[in-house]
């Protein structure tokens, strides 16, 4: 499985700072949960590296 394989399967996204300094990234689906703390330098890449796929998200042409 790939980043471009498609999957028929809803998630939930929480974003959120905790009470340590963290940055936390909690998917949730079905009866999975999995929380993922950054620090908030991390978290700033994170932010950065989807910022540049959604730019580059937008130049791609999709098949209709």
């Amino acid at each position: 499985m790939g980043i471009n394989t498609e999957r028929d399967l809803e998630a939930n996204l929480q974003i959120g700072p905790t009470d340590h300094g963290m940055v936390r990234l909690f998917v949730s689906a079905g009866e999975m949960e999995m929380p993922m703390d950054f620090d908030p330098e991390e978290a700033e890449e994170i932010a950065e590296e989807l910022r540049a796929a959604a730019a580059a998200a937008r130049k791609v042409k999709t098949k209709r």
